[in-house]
């Protein structure tokens, strides 16, 4: 008989001491950053989230479901500046198992962004149906996609919107592009100064998106990019009017931020920037993806040519009181919606 292990840590230090999974959740095993311990204690200790590290473990495989909430109310730990959200598994993963130990501190769980193109979402909702939870699965979002293929960026180009095209051949000349693998206190500092100017509204923690930033650029993973306008009559370089931060690793080039100033909206420097990147991430770095987070923004159309859905799963204990007004209002919702189909 296969023995079963779970554990639940909510202080994410203490994973560190365990080793076996402390390697599997660090950089040397996730091609991910949204896949890493480093990036759960950085939602803890910057984005005020708390964390409950589900771990199951049997004979067979390691499953880790990190979580968030309290008062037997669960959800994913992540948040906006999380591409995916995920188990992370190993082998035959014990999900099942683990769908029924966490009916001991949950009578809902809620799970969004889940992909499906590696079977997650499909994995999830199958355990916790097995272990008696009642699920619901919709479609929550949409992740744009470039499959790079081997091509170059001018082959690339040469079958973008000819809108884009002609931006970009009009506005290049007048806009200089930096792009920097390392972390640079001076250019970050613009990055948010340009963020704050831009038609971008306020979100997040900063200093999350910092710490990771430079915990990335001492990796090497980091690609940060500015622009400039072209004026050969300054005397000084004039401030940077867009910004943007990519992350590269296991062949794939992630865009996590982008922004330009309202004031140089005219030059069109996030396009110009963009397609730099592009033919950095290709021509330099050689990714084989291109990973435009989520939302369905027209833009992201022009660049990417594939989309990927995104899921949500609510899951409840069917028996648990406290779950009842939820089930009934769904209830009378299905009956309404019949009701309208006849």
């Amino acid at each position: 008989m296969t023995s079963l292990r779970i554990d639940y840590h909510s202080d994410l230090k203490e994973v560190q001491s365990d080793e076996a999974l402390a390697r599997l959740l660090s950089d040397a095993e996730q091609c991910a950053p949204f896949d890493r311990l480093a990036w759960w204690q950085g939602l803890t200790e910057h984005c005020g989230m708390t964390a409950l590290l589900a771990v199951a473990r049997s004979d067979d495989g390691i499953a880790v479901l990190p979580l968030s909430g309290s008062s037997g109310r669960l959800a994913a730990l992540s948040n906006w500046y999380t591409f995916r959200f995920r188990p992370i598994v190993t082998g035959s993963p014990p999900l099942e198992g683990l769908a029924r130990d966490l009916a001991r501190r949950a009578h809902r769980l809620t799970l969004h962004g889940l992909p499906d193109e590696d079977g997650s979402a499909s994995d999830l909702a199958s355990a916790f149906r097995a272990a008696g939870w009642l699920v619901r699965r919709d479609r929550c979002d949409t992740n744009r996609i470039l499959a790079v293929e081997g091509r170059k960026f001018d082959e690339y180009l040469a079958g973008r919107p000819g809108k884009l095209r002609t931006t970009l051949k009009r506005k290049t000349a007048k806009v200089a592009t930096h792009i920097l693998t390392r972390f640079d206190a001076e250019a970050w500092d613009e990055y948010e100064a340009i963020y704050a100017q831009s038609w971008k509204p306020e979100e997040g923690s900063h200093a999350f998106l910092r710490a990771f930033a430079k915990a990335e650029g001492e990796a090497g993973r980091l690609r940060l990019a500015l622009a400039h306008a072209v004026d050969p009559s300054a005397k000084e370089p004039s401030p940077a009017i867009a910004a943007q931060m990519w992350t590269v690793e296991g062949g794939t080039a992630f865009i996590h931020k982008l922004a330009h100033r309202e004031s140089g909206k005219a030059l069109s420097p996030g396009s110009v920037l963009t397609a730099a990147l592009m033919r950095h991430v290709m021509e330099v770095d050689g990714v084989s993806l291109i990973d435009f987070g989520t939302g369905d923004d027209p833009y992201k159309r022009d660049w990417m040519e594939t989309q990927r859905p995104r899921y949500r799963l609510d899951m409840v204990r069917p028996l648990n009181a406290r779950n009842w007004a939820y089930l009934a209002c769904k209830w009378v919702r299905s009956l309404a919606a019949g009701a309208k189909r006849s």
